[in-house]
């Protein structure tokens, strides 16, 4: 951890101890706020071939949105779903090849993530905006997400009618809030009190505790044919979050297990990039 990290880190810390000293609740409201934005922006230059796209904007809920369309018309359609602190242009490797495929290839930033306007991204604000993109562009046959991406995929495509002919890339998807939930807690040694206030308050938005958010409940759901790449590296979505999915062997979903490769490095990697292509 970096200095001016370590600042922020005390800041915060300091911040929600105040604040827990005063009311458990404001205190649980202040750290889901702080758990739901990203520290993080990716503005970097865009691709070459994200600049050849169809630039696609519109407004969702109060969020301006920045999104890609190539090859419109095609028969198929495929939509690109990035992760947390990320942007749809880390995945401009695979929009030629899809193309390839015959499919048009939607990318959208997700709320305040990437050029899309926003502060706060959470998993109920990833489900709506996925339903709206289906609801304007579609209908979608296939998809490919990553990280935070395919949590919110998942609880989409268990709510909307689909068939095992729908194709579902999962890359390093995170399997369980509850992992989430735990190590923020432990980032910012929030004591048991406001903890459970947190929960209290996840519990009211939509009448579901944070274990309810997870893959491993919702793909009991799912129809789709998946194929889900994991590696047993992963320290921001663990592959023992994964397992007990793997473990279950439901004949619809296909495991790919890499090593080294980490949370991001493995939607980059030719081997899987060609597998992932395959598939589709």
């Amino acid at each position: 951890m970096i200095p001016a990290q370590k600042i922020v880190l005390k800041y915060y810390r300091s911040k929600l101890k105040l604040l827990s000293g005063i009311s458990k609740k404001r205190a649980a409201k202040a750290a889901f706020k702080l758990f739901c934005t990203p520290q993080y922006r990716n503005l970097k230059k865009l691709p070459p071939i994200f600049e050849k796209a169809e630039k696609i904007r519109f407004t969702f809920d109060k969020y301006r949105i920045q999104g890609y369309r190539w090859n419109k018309g095609a028969p198929k359609k495929l939509l690109i779903i990035h992760g947390f602190e990320s942007s749809v242009v880390n995945f401009d490797r695979y929009i030629k090849p899809f193309i390839a495929k015959d499919y048009e290839v939607l990318a959208f930033d997700a709320p305040a993530n990437g050029r899309s306007s926003g502060k706060q991204i959470n998993i109920l604000i990833y489900k709506r905006f996925i339903n709206e993109i289906i609801k304007r562009f579609g209908p979608v046959n296939t998809y490919m997400a990553h990280s935070l991406g395919g949590l919110a995929l998942s609880l989409t495509l268990e709510d909307m009618k689909h068939d095992a002919e729908t194709k579902v890339v999962f890359v390093a998807p995170a399997t369980e809030t509850s992992t989430a939930v735990q190590s923020f807690y432990s980032f910012l040694k929030l004591d048991v009190d406001v903890q459970k206030e947190f929960e209290n308050y996840i519990y009211s938005l939509e009448g579901h505790s944070f274990k309810w958010y997870s893959i491993s409940r919702a793909v009991k759901n799912i129809k789709a044919s998946i194929l889900w790449f994991h590696d047993e590296e992963d320290k921001t979505t663990p592959f023992a979050d994964a397992k007990p999915v793997m473990e279950a062997s439901h004949p619809n979903v296909q495991f790919v297990v890499t090593k080294g490769l980490g949370h991001s490095r493995i939607y980059r990697e030719n081997k899987v990039n060609r597998q992932i292509v395959d598939f589709v």
